[in-house]
């Protein structure tokens, strides 16, 4: 279940902060113009994961660009979230998508969604913004796309973030297969 705002950890970053002489800090929806911004924070959060990105030629980064203006333009089934900061932009980012799968006793809609690109630049990291994102989207999975059961990866860095929302371990393992290539038919015969 995604906890309502009620039911989330108490802390100065519910869907906005502003501590004192601070500004306050809001999220807002992402549009096509914030396409480059949600690949460069994408690449940031790769590269913190020790993924090797490449230069901002990479054929990754085109292929994202496309990904996400695609999305983007099904707004029932996909939303972004970011922080503006007055001197770099864009800096903060959660990244959400719904999934259709088989209805379920505890899932009549079969809705899923999938947290994803939850990132922050480094220069404007501690002070709640990726809090901030992630309230916004759990909202719009709530309120607006009817999503009860949200799943997301972490890395050991992001997991206090997630577990003080109550993001637990499901109950069944999560596996993953990586092909390479063409996936092999197993011939009917053999089923």
């Amino acid at each position: 279940m995604i906890p309502s705002p009620a039911e989330r950890p108490e802390t100065h970053s519910e869907a906005a902060t502003g501590l004192g002489d601070e500004p306050v800090v809001r999220a807002r929806r992402a549009t096509l113009d914030d396409v480059p911004a949600l690949v460069r924070l994408r690449g940031l959060m790769l590269d913190e994961m020790g993924v090797e990105t490449a230069g901002p030629d990479a054929p990754w980064r085109a292929a994202s660009a496309q990904w996400f203006a695609e999305r983007l333009r099904r707004p029932g089934e996909f939303a972004a979230f970011l922080v503006d900061d007055p001197v770099l932009g864009v800096v903060s980012s959660a990244v959400g998508t719904c999934d259709a799968h088989a209805p379920g006793p505890a899932n009549l809609s079969g809705l899923k969604g999938h947290v994803s690109n939850v990132s922050t630049d480094p220069r404007r990291r501690r002070p709640g913004h990726a809090r901030v994102c992630l309230d916004a989207l759990l909202d719009w999975f709530r309120e607006e796309a009817g999503v009860t059961v949200v799943n997301l990866n972490t890395t050991e860095d992001g997991a206090a973030l997630y577990e003080s929302y109550g993001f637990a371990a499901p109950r069944h393992p999560v596996l993953q297969l990586r092909t390479a290539g063409t996936p092999h038919r197993v011939p009917s015969s053999h089923c």
